[in-house]
């Protein structure tokens, strides 16, 4: 997430051991009274030594006892690199009983990454340019991963942000669109729906003035619970309206449901409800 900007396969990994709250069990039971806050969780939260040489684990902390919900990353912040504990934190996320999402971070392609994706594959789309075609790989690699993972989303939130490495973002901001169009439409391919996190300033960086009007998941940075809720207020980035807002601690990444749409909609939309399948208490 932006922390990676700010704040400096998928292999062997039902292995990895997480820790479960004792009163997880009785998430479910709880009604959802607002603001529903939640977290999001991907490489950083992984035990140390896993993960990218570029960026391995840093241990974080798993999610606060009252979070009701959990966004989940799918990459190691770079396309084509998944995260490494995607299986513990789904699992941990299903034995809470927690509603969960999927993020991904999408990246503009290396030279290598151009080379393999880039001309197609029979289940790409004709028509389209080698940017185009190299974010619907990465795109598609990451939901064979999310559902590999046993994580069932109905959506994924397209993390848009300066990324490096491997490769920073081009100077062109229309190519950029081309690598962000492409991921777009295989996740729509596969039946998934799409918004997309970021902050203004980031977004008119790598896209310029480009707007989808699709769904936002908004960051107030390194603040508090009251500054994301003001940032449900603020204008768009991409022209679509404010559903999550985040802030983030020197441990934790916290979110919170924008007001304004019923929570349990903003669940059935965005969420799969692990807490069916999570055993009883």
């Amino acid at each position: 997430m932006l922390g990676e900007v700010f704040r400096a396969v998928v292999a062997a990994v039902t292995a990895v051991a997480v820790a479960t709250p004792a009163d997880g069990p009785q998430q479910r039971e709880r009604p959802l009274d607002s603001p529903v806050v939640g977290a999001d969780v991907s490489w950083p939260n992984c035990p140390k030594g896993l993960g990218m040489k570029a960026r391995p684990a840093l241990g974080k902390p798993l999610p606060r006892a009252d979070a009701r919900f959990v966004v989940i990353g799918l990459t190691n912040g770079p396309a084509f690199h998944p995260n490494p504990c995607l299986v513990s934190q789904v699992a941990y996320a299903a034995e809470r009983g927690l509603h969960a999402s999927a993020y991904a971070v999408v990246t503009y392609p290396t030279r290598s990454q151009l080379r393999a994706y880039g001309d197609g594959s029979a289940d790409t789309p004709q028509g389209q340019g080698r940017l185009w075609n190299t974010g619907y790989a990465q795109a598609r690699q990451n939901v064979d991963v999310m559902r590999s993972a046993g994580l069932d989303s109905p959506a994924v939130w397209l993390d848009v942000e300066p990324v490096t490495p491997p490769a920073p973002w081009s100077k062109r901001p229309k190519r950029n669109r081309e690598v962000v169009d492409g991921a777009l439409a295989a996740y729509r391919d596969a039946g998934l729906d799409v918004g997309f996190y970021s902050v203004r300033s980031l977004w008119r960086q790598v896209l310029g003035g480009a707007g989808w009007g699709l769904p936002e998941w908004r960051s107030a940075g390194p603040q508090d619970r009251a500054a994301a809720l003001a940032m449900c207020r603020q204008g768009s980035f991409n022209g679509g309206p404010a559903v999550l807002a985040q802030w983030w601690d020197d441990h934790r990444d916290h979110d919170v449901l924008c007001p304004g749409t019923p929570p349990a909609d903003v669940l059935d939309r965005w969420f799969v409800d692990l807490a069916a399948d999570a055993p009883a208490p």
